[in-house]
């Protein structure tokens, strides 16, 4: 009887054992992230926004990609050729290429895929002006045949940042480009649960089985994608800062994407969390208008507010961590190939009563700015008050109004009026390949209502100007050119660059596989 016993206490032992085992496997198995935002905008096509983007770098996969370095490498492509007088590119996709629903990825899918992001991307709209045409001579072979030779076709076909070429089926890709698309297939490491997805609560991504990665290590959005974590799930619904922090030390999630600047100190102090390096790079704050309705349709107008905006009160209301953040007067970002001050200092030089004196000057009627203001995106949501602040100093009246980040996405996608709902300034922020070139750069697109990008700034003379960038091949050309565009940015006042800053991102000790991609990615992640 005692023997009987002795056994039945050691196989529930054991049993308990083997079930707490299951379940911490389990748990491994599953990555919980809070994101930077809430996800409400599934394509990553019709808008700019990151979140969009990072649920597109989850399941779509790309044609090349930029790695750490900045260097195009190449990801769905296996080898490509180009002509002797540069104008016609082959491209043959590499073997094992499939979608979620199990069709395999073809040239046709490709050039759907590249004709709507073209119609869409500031730097994809730069390319089709030089396509001629595409076509697709075998099922895994597609071709570019352009009009003249231009010297960024892999830079744009590697573009890492909004908006990314991301390759869909061709069905889906035929959406009209203005219209958002409604199924959610790629062939990338991991597939979207639509029927778990709950905007405003969770998103949730599972292991694409089927998934072949590359050999090379992952660097950027470079290198092999392996998914050695089975599910992700994004928070969507923890949006308080002290909150994430709260969840993230008593181990009810993995990842804070973006953490908040006030508690930088107390994470960086704590030995069961970390902040791992996942850029080299940072991003720049910016202040975009609405060029298209009064009074910003006024350039002496839109300079009176550029003057206005010194960078160092934004860095130090939003950021904070003085370690973490430095003025630049480049639009195109200090300390890269076209980082310039040609122009600026009608900000960096400036003061208030200049300000005051060129808005005096410019007319202004008294018009209020409706100046859009996100309430749930941490990194950004003190700039508008900061801006709000400097605007009526220099004399403008402002209209602040507060909204959830989706809602604003949303919204300074639309023309309209003012009094019907349309709106004359928002703030952002860029990762820097985003903006670090005139082509990438959405801001330099000057064709007025047809430009890719919010604001829809008019400028024949910039746009020239980007028109001869980007047919020069020598990088001395590009260089002046580069300082000429910057000038007549500022000229013509685009926009204002508020700085430079570095998003600290937290997450706790057990989770390795992080690697510099200047963004936010999470493949190759492992949890013990």
């Amino acid at each position: 009887m005692a023997m009987t016993f002795k056994r039945w206490t050691l196989a529930a032992a054991l049993a308990a054992a083997a079930l707490m085992h299951g379940t911490a496997q389990a748990q491994n198995n599953v990555l919980r992230v809070v994101p930077h935002s809430n996800l409400a905008i599934l394509d990553p096509i019709w808008t700019t926004a990151y979140m969009s983007r990072n649920h597109g770098y989850m399941i779509y996969d790309t044609l090349f990609g930029t790695d750490e370095n900045a260097k195009i490498k190449p990801q769905m492509v296996e080898s490509w050729n180009e002509s002797p007088d540069h104008r016609l590119w082959t491209f043959k996709l590499r073997k094992g290429l499939e979608f979620h629903d199990g069709k395999p990825v073809t040239g046709e899918d490709v050039i759907a895929s590249l004709q709507r992001w073209g119609k869409r991307d500031a730097m994809g709209s730069a390319l089709m002006q030089f396509v001629q045409r595409m076509d697709s001579p075998t099922p895994d072979t597609f071709r570019i045949f352009l009009g003249e030779a231009c010297g960024f076709v892999l830079e744009a076909l590697g573009k890492p940042s909004s908006n990314v070429p991301f390759i869909m089926p061709k069905r889906i890709a035929e959406t009209d480009a203005g219209k958002q698309i409604e199924e959610h297939i790629g062939s990338g490491p991991y597939m979207f649960k639509r029927d778990e997805f709950k905007p405003g609560d969770k998103a949730v991504y599972v292991k694409n089985p089927k998934y072949v990665p590359r050999s090379e290590p992952p660097s950027g959005t470079a290198g092999g994608k392996h998914a050695y974590i089975e599910r992700v799930e994004w928070n969507l619904a923890l949006r308080d800062a002290q909150a994430q922090v709260n969840a993230l030390k008593n181990g009810e999630v993995d990842i804070i994407e973006a953490l908040g600047f006030d508690f930088y100190e107390t994470v960086k102090a704590d030995p069961t969390l970390q902040m791992p390096k996942y850029a080299n790079l940072g991003l720049q704050y910016m202040a975009r208008f609405n060029h298209l309705h009064k009074p910003f349709d006024n350039a002496k107008v839109r300079q009176a507010a550029l003057a206005a905006f010194a960078q160092e009160p934004f860095l130090r209301a939003q950021v904070g961590v003085k370690a973490l953040y430095r003025p630049c007067p480049s639009m195109f970002i200090c300390n890269t190939p076209y980082g310039s001050t040609a122009g600026s200092e009608i900000q960096a030089k400036s003061n208030m009563k200049k300000a005051q004196e060129l808005l005096k000057a410019s007319g202004y009627d008294g018009t209020p700015i409706v100046l859009m203001k996100p309430t749930d995106l941490a990194s950004i949501q003190k700039l508008p008050d900061v801006a709000a602040q400097l605007l009526r100093q220099a004399g403008f009246k402002v209209d602040l109004q507060a909204m959830d980040w989706q809602t604003l996405v949303g919204r300074r996608a639309k023309k309209d009026p003012i009094d019907k709902g349309g709106w004359h300034m928002f703030l952002t922020a860029w990762n820097v390949f985003d903006v670090w070139s005139p082509i990438a750069n959405p801001t330099m697109d000057t064709r007025g209502e047809k430009s890719g990008w919010f604001g829809w700034a008019s400028d024949d003379k910039l746009f020239e100007l980007r028109n001869q960038f980007m047919r020069a091949t020598d990088e001395g050309a590009k260089k002046k050119l580069a300082d000429q565009i910057h000038a007549r940015a500022f000229e013509v006042a685009t926009h204002a660059p508020l700085g430079e800053y570095d998003q600290p991102m937290a997450a706790r000790k057990n989770i390795s596989g992080f690697f510099v991609t200047n963004g936010n990615i999470y493949w190759n992640l492992k949890k013990q």
